[in-house]
């Protein structure tokens, strides 16, 4: 349920701002439907809007989201009871949200079964289409999206399951380290390279870093 009550906001949010940058409401719709991802729609409606080329588009937005490489890496385990066909269902609809419900609850079993997986995706998926409608119909009275905070409304969701993770735990401090350990790598890595090549490099090195404290302890 927090999951969903932050897809409304964040959905509409993007609805918004894909408005505002000129999409029409047939195109918000198929961006919520074939993207979904709040991200790379985020990010696809600023870019439309400076009038980038498709393909620089498509470029970004694949490597803002190859991290579904490693979420579906690291819930692979679970699923190896289920059909390739069940597997593939369940990738196409992963998000960072649903995946941060799955290995919560992975984490008290072996086997995570693949309806409730489903139920979960598809309560995601269908609150975020109708998230993204709401914001894309009314998004025609906020000319000024920026004013109110709402490109802030993905990155305040995302701190805000963060923290509800970390302190869910009796033992937090690999958690600890790889939020800061993350935080320190994109700060050195901007410097050295343009665009979101530092939360790729972050990612990796981090999730490293954390593996390597958790086997050391």
């Amino acid at each position: 349920m927090p999951t969903l009550l932050g897809y409304l906001s964040i959905g509409f949010a993007a609805g918004v701002v894909e408005k505002t940058s000129g999409l029409s409401m047939m195109e918000v719709a198929l961006m919520s439907l074939l993207l979904y991802a709040g991200s790379g729609q985020f990010i696809a409606a600023g870019m439309i809007a400076a009038s980038h080329p498709v393909s620089a588009i498509i470029f970004t937005i694949f490597f803002v989201n190859s991290r579904h490489l490693l979420l579906s890496a690291a819930l692979t385990p679970y699923f190896r009871h289920q059909s390739f066909k069940q597997n593939l269902i369940t990738g196409a609809l992963l998000t960072d949200e649903t995946f941060g419900v799955a290995v919560t609850t992975a984490q008290k079993k072996k086997q995570l079964d693949f309806k409730w997986m489903l139920g979960l995706n598809l309560a995601a998926y269908l609150n975020w289409f109708i998230a993204n409608m709401a914001g894309g119909f009314f998004g025609q009275w906020i000319p000024n999206p920026e004013k109110y905070g709402m490109d802030f409304a993905l990155p305040a969701m995302f701190i805000g399951l963060l923290v509800l993770q970390i302190v869910s735990k009796k033992d937090f401090f690999i958690d600890l380290a790889v939020a800061f350990s993350s935080i320190l790598i994109v700060v050195a890595v901007s410097f050295l390279f343009p665009g979101s090549t530092g939360v790729i490099v972050a990612t990796i090195v981090a999730s490293t870093i954390g593996m390597v404290i958790g086997r050391w302890k």
